[in-house]
């Protein structure tokens, strides 16, 4: 596909999700508390949309992963919280 294709294909889908965040990003401005790690990530990874090399997904990814190659030795948790609490 060329990129007037890609567009007319994908435009309102993408910019929907951009609305969406931000109405995420309002919310939690207006909420009382603390920032934690996933915000970081959260605003790290945002930072690469305007970013113009390619490959935005993979880096968008890299920001919430965890960059370690070494296994832990168990969970600490049940459940995935969506980004790496090491890395702020």
């Amino acid at each position: 596909m060329n990129r007037q294709q890609i567009l007319e294909l994908d435009f309102i889908e993408a910019r929907h999700k951009l609305i969406d965040i931000g109405a995420f990003l309002d919310r939690v401005r207006r909420a009382s508390g603390e920032e934690d790690f996933r915000m970081v990530a959260f605003r790290k990874a945002i930072g690469e949309l305007t970013n113009p090399e390619e490959r935005a997904a993979e880096r968008i990814l890299l920001a919430f992963s965890d960059p370690t190659t070494e296994p832990i030795p168990s969970a600490t948790t049940k459940a995935a919280c969506g980004a790496w609490p090491g890395s702020c």
